[in-house]
């Protein structure tokens, strides 16, 4: 259902419950993702198990009708009945059965090319926080990926820089698939895609070294979201949970 939060002239934040919007959902994902990595989707859905158990949200375009972004949401309570969160797919996570406090799992996120002016993300973080105050959520983590056309350099690069992090994770995250060591120029800054370098500004943390997803042939960082950790200047578009 639409939030009123969430809504301006042109767009609208949306939770999808219908089977034909999850679908619309999971076309959107496969032709984003398909675009982007290269990566080819039977039927045009990208689809997977855990689809079931999340909560999925939606930005729509009220003028043309169509989904331009989404995302989905695992309550970790759900956990025990999958018998893993997604991330766990790709990294033992250290310390996640130690947290106090409700979390969720955020993934597949993605925005329509020529919608990526801001609003639409914008939008479904407004839609993401009206969840997140009303499960009283402390956690917010995943996977946000880095592409490795360069081999691994911008991966390795960022790994670097998280190193010179002051605040220790909560949770230690080790890649099932380690990507290989590669020698990174000591004056080489990592250039991060816009979602990762997103989660960072409001607050969230890189647990731990990458993970080489072959599916989408990208590097994958497990990041971690305290809610007491947002950061004020971007805190307003998660306001009702802070």
């Amino acid at each position: 259902m639409p939030n009123s939060l969430s809504a301006t002239p042109a767009l609208r934040a949306e939770r999808l419950s219908t089977a034909a919007d999850i679908r619309a959902a999971q076309r959107l994902r496969a032709s984003v993702f398909g675009s982007t990595y290269g990566v080819h989707f039977a039927d045009d859905l990208d689809q997977d198990p855990f689809d079931a158990h999340c909560l999925h949200l939606g930005v729509r375009d009220l003028r043309s009708g169509e989904l331009i972004a989404t995302t989905r949401l695992l309550d970790g309570r759900r956990r025990a009945r999958l018998g893993s969160l997604y991330s766990e797919s790709e990294f033992q996570l250290e310390g996640l059965d130690e947290l106090q406090g409700p979390l969720l799992e955020i993934g597949r996120t993605c925005v329509a090319n020529g919608h990526r002016t801001g609003a639409a993300i914008a939008l479904l973080w407004a839609e993401l926080a009206e969840v997140m105050a009303a499960g009283d959520y402390r956690y917010l983590m995943g996977c946000a990926s880095l592409p490795m056309a360069d081999g691994g350099l911008q991966a390795t690069a960022l790994l670097r820089q998280v190193a010179k992090n002051e605040r220790t994770p909560e949770i230690r995250a080790i890649p099932k698939r380690p990507l290989p060591s590669v020698e990174v120029p000591d004056n080489l800054v990592a250039q991060l895609p816009p979602l990762l370098k997103a989660y960072l500004r409001l607050g969230a943390q890189v647990c731990g070294a990458p993970c080489w997803d072959p599916e989408f042939g990208v590097a994958d960082v497990f990041i971690l979201l305290r809610r007491e950790d947002l950061c004020p200047r971007y805190a307003r578009h998660f306001k009702a949970a802070v």
